[in-house]
């Protein structure tokens, strides 16, 4: 391939691609998937994935993957001692590479790509684009779109009316973060009575924790925080343990911290990443940064200063988030260079008239829906699906039942066409609106063979305790996931013995005064709990992991039967 496409006679550079025909080599082929995973990254070491997820629609459908320039096995561009916690090593990598660099974009990849395309005599493509893969997939077909069939987007990169990206700044999951915490508390109606909006709640969580520092609670967990709205326990919880925190019941957002330092546990630092010059090139020269992409380094950094200073990071500071993360791709493009236009979307550009099917989760703090929704109207015949609590790259149907909904509709559509939506949905939970600390404060369970609000009470605040601890094995909650024991929210320890489906309780409080004993059992049907509570031998069954403001639960108390609802809190 050309170096530079406008340039026959430019350095020619070898991009490496992954063909697999049909497996069903009886029929003649009906299409061909072009698939691309995101990053941007190598993508040949992704055949398995799409293998796996594509699964049926190989069977008359051959798969092509291609490596983009400068990464994996396509003329890979590398740095030696690039460090991104060390931004002077981004500056020297750039000029370690030279004006090459300026090539290494998704409209020259757009142009290797077609070029496979055409060596391999194929005449039609349906573009599979995934996360970033989504940009090389607008690239290519605002380029070629005569040689387009059919396009499935999944995590929708947004390209602004400019053709190039956005959303890279640590501004983005912050903003996204916290639009993902209201949207959580909507359908609950025990957090929608807490005060205010999500964001404004957080806003004051994060001002109290500048005013008053909380060694316990480090500015990068409450990043992170925001970044993982969609694990199913933070969504859960977050609302409910920030207005805790601010009314001086701090243990319920100190549990939250604590699982994510054992799902991301401290380090000593990355080790250097030559490879990731490749993914500098693309991202810092067709992406949006809040500086003159033409400008020198130097008023870069004034420019950014200034966003900063305007309240870009808000409600963090730039010393807060900016400290905490070391930077991000504000700071990491900031000395990369930027020497010709290229915009992943070329002005005035025509979309394929083609059956195009846009998939994004509600949730997705990292390309959030209502850019996928912008991207699927530019189409001619475009559906957009956005699916309830979900999150991105949802396709690969790695993330539990809903991700395999997905997974099925985007095998339905890449054979037929098929855009009906299914339903798929990650919404198996509602938000709390409060921790209760003592008893007292839990609403009682209401039914038969309860007897009054004390015993009702009893019920409630086990039943709570229980799936407090269980919302752990949420199938959804995949930070959690690797938890082996914790201690209970107000005392006791939690242990998960996945092998056998068990949480088991030792003296577990999730109120103060009601140490909870026993273990509680998950699969695939009801959830059951042997408890021992202030005496009482307590036995439960309900339905788990569902979106209800009250739960049905069926059991007995010192054998005594009783059917009751338990509110939500």
């Amino acid at each position: 391939m050309p170096l530079n496409w406008s340039d026959p006679a430019s350095e020619r550079i070898t991009v490496a691609f992954a063909w697999l025909p049909r497996t069903d080599m009886s029929r003649p082929a009906t299409g061909t998937v072009l698939a691309n995973p995101g990053g941007p990254a190598e993508a040949i070491s992704s055949v398995p994935l799409f293998k796996v997820a594509l699964g049926p629609v190989r069977e008359r459908q051959n798969l092509l993957v291609v490596d983009p320039r400068g990464l994996g096995r396509s003329a890979p561009l590398t740095c030696p001692g690039l460090d991104l916690d060390k931004v002077a090593t981004i500056g020297q990598c750039a000029n370690y590479l030279g004006s090459r660099i300026r090539y290494f974009t998704g409209d020259q990849s757009a142009h290797d790509l077609n070029a496979v395309r055409q060596a391999l005599g194929v005449p039609k493509v349906t573009f599979y684009g995934n996360s970033y893969g989504t940009a090389f997939a607008q690239a290519f077909v605002t380029r070629f779109p005569q040689y387009v069939g059919a396009v499935f987007l999944d995590s929708v990169v947004y390209t602004g009316p400019d053709g190039y990206g956005t959303g890279w700044g640590l501004e983005s999951p912050i903003r996204n973060g916290m639009r993902a915490l209201d949207e959580v508390c909507e359908p609950s109606q025990p957090c929608r009575t807490l005060p205010g909006a999500a964001p404004d709640r957080w806003t004051q969580l994060v001002h109290l924790l500048r005013l008053r520092p909380d060694p316990r609670i480090p500015w990068l967990q409450t990043l992170q925080i925001n970044a993982f709205s969609a694990d199913a326990v933070l969504g859960r919880e977050t609302n409910a343990a920030a207005v805790a925190y601010l009314g001086g019941d701090s243990a319920p957002l100190y549990r939250l911290v604590d699982d994510l330092l054992a799902a991301f546990p401290p380090d000593d630092g990355e080790p250097t990443s030559p490879e990731l010059a490749g993914m500098l090139a693309y991202v810092c020269a067709e992406s949006k940064f809040p500086f003159d992409r033409e400008a020198s380094t130097s008023v870069r950094r004034q420019q950014l200063g200034a966003f900063y200073a305007g309240g870009g990071l808000a409600p963090y500071s730039p010393a807060d988030a900016v400290g905490a993360l070391g930077g991000g791709w504000n700071e990491w493009c900031l000395p990369w260079p930027a020497p010709r236009p290229s915009p992943l979307v070329p002005p005035n550009a025509t979309y394929p008239d083609v059956p195009v099917l846009v998939v994004n989760g509600q949730l997705d703090t990292t390309t959030p829906p209502v850019g996928a929704a912008a991207v699927a109207a530019r189409f001619p015949r475009a559906t957009m699906i956005e699916v309830p609590f979900g999150d991105h790259a949802s396709a690969f149907g790695l993330w539990g039942p809903y991700s395999q909904c997905v997974r099925d509709l985007m095998r339905r559509f890449l054979t037929s066409f098929d855009t009906r939506d299914p339903g798929c949905s990650a919404e198996n939970y509602r938000a709390l609106g409060t921790f209760p600390r003592v008893t007292r404060d839990v609403p009682p369970a209401l039914g038969v063979g309860v007897r009054g609000g004390q015993e009702g009470r009893l019920v409630a605040a086990a039943f709570g305790t229980a799936v407090d601890a269980l919302a752990r094995r949420n199938p959804y909650a995949s930070l959690e996931a690797g938890l082996v024991e914790e201690p209970g929210l107000r005392g006791g320890q939690i242990r998960f013995d996945d092998t056998n489906g068990k949480v088991v309780l030792t003296g577990v409080r999730y109120v103060s005064d009601l140490a909870v004993t026993g273990h509680v059992s998950y699969g695939a049907g009801p959830a059951t709990a042997v408890l021992q509570v202030g005496g009482h031998e307590l036995r439960l069954t309900w339905q788990p992991f569902r979106a209800e403001s009250a739960t049905t639960v069926t059991g007995t108390l010192d054998g005594r039967r009783f059917v009751v609802r338990v509110p939500a809190t």
